[in-house]
């Protein structure tokens, strides 16, 4: 995958996830319950495109932080 994409993903998903007031700890712990082997350390390296995500990880992060796909792809406007 495009590294620039994986970053500006990452990026978004970070500023999703602090403007619910989220930690990446409890990100992490909400889609353990749901399944998704992530720890913190994971999903810091996704917010800094340093990880890929899965599909099935993406659908889980926009249920978690309640938000939809295009400001996970593009940004919230």
């Amino acid at each position: 995958m495009n590294k620039k994409i994986e970053k500006e993903i990452g990026n978004n998903i970070r500023k999703i996830r602090e403007s619910v007031g989220m930690t990446q700890d409890t990100l992490s712990t909400k889609l353990q319950l749901k399944g998704c082997d992530i720890t913190r350390s994971a999903v810091a390296k996704i917010e800094v495109g340093q990880r890929h995500l899965y599909p099935d990880e993406i659908i889980l992060i926009k249920e978690i932080l309640a938000t939809d796909f295009d400001s996970i792809f593009y940004g919230v406007k």
